[in-house]
């Protein structure tokens, strides 16, 4: 029998530092639930709001996979293995921090606010050396399916990262029902709405709402209005 567990949108952490708006869904910095702290290897879901002209200064990461997907809006990368990018809606940008890095985001449009996804995986290989990658995604429009964009295979769809992960996106019209199956035994998938109402394994989900499932094979994923999502499917134990 599946096991779930629910977050509305309305009980996440909020951070407003006035430059920053970030919805938290698992515990960070000042936010902090003993019973949100991790769904398995994902470790952070941060919903973050920039400022124009705004960022976040260098700081520090090891250990830890980091990925950021752009909702709205452009964020400038810099980082210390020299890469400097933009990142924007229709991309994804993963850091494993490995041994050690230092980076900085930051929303070069003075007027207008950048959204993006910050999203934090507990590795499956410590003190790598670090790497950076970014790749446009190319198949994220396709309606009614769900898409590739992130597994633990470089020559898979979409980028890859040292942990035994897959993300989906899902751009579903009213009314559709798909069938998800699980790569791997043992995995657990946290579904994260960005648009619309959608029904997983028969729970009602709105806009911003969290819900996880594990200990099944598969579920289905019900579309109630067009719907936008993110399916994170992680090791339970890591």
């Amino acid at each position: 029998m599946a096991q779930t567990v629910l977050h509305k949108a309305n009980t996440r952490g909020v951070a407003d530092h006035g430059w920053l708006k970030s919805y938290q869904s698992f515990s960070f910095a000042g936010y902090y639930n003993p019973e949100r702290i991790n769904f398995g290897a994902l470790r952070v879901l941060n919903d973050d709001i920039v400022t124009g002209g705004m960022g976040f200064g260098e700081h520090p990461h090891d250990n830890m996979e980091i990925i950021s997907i752009p909702l709205e809006g452009d964020l400038q990368h810099k980082d210390s293995m020299g890469n400097t990018a933009t990142i924007k809606a229709g991309e994804i940008q993963v850091m494993s921090a490995g041994t050690g890095i230092y980076h900085s985001e930051y929303n070069a449009d003075p007027k207008n606010p950048a959204k993006f996804l910050q999203i934090w995986l507990f590795p499956n290989k410590r003190n790598v050396t670090p790497r950076y990658d970014q790749i446009l995604l190319n198949d994220t429009d396709k309606q009614d399916e769900f898409v590739q964009i992130l597994s633990p295979n470089a020559d898979d769809a979409g980028v890859w990262i040292y942990q035994d992960a897959w993300f989906n996106m899902g751009k579903f019209n009213a009314d559709v029902t798909k069938t998800y199956t699980l790569n791997k035994k043992g995995d657990g998938v946290y579904v994260f709405v960005l648009k619309g109402q959608i029904e997983v394994n028969g729970q009602l989900l709105d806009t911003r709402d969290g819900f996880g499932i594990w200990d099944t094979d598969s579920f289905d994923v019900k579309a109630i209005s067009d719907a936008e999502f993110l399916m994170m499917e992680v090791p339970m134990v890591f």
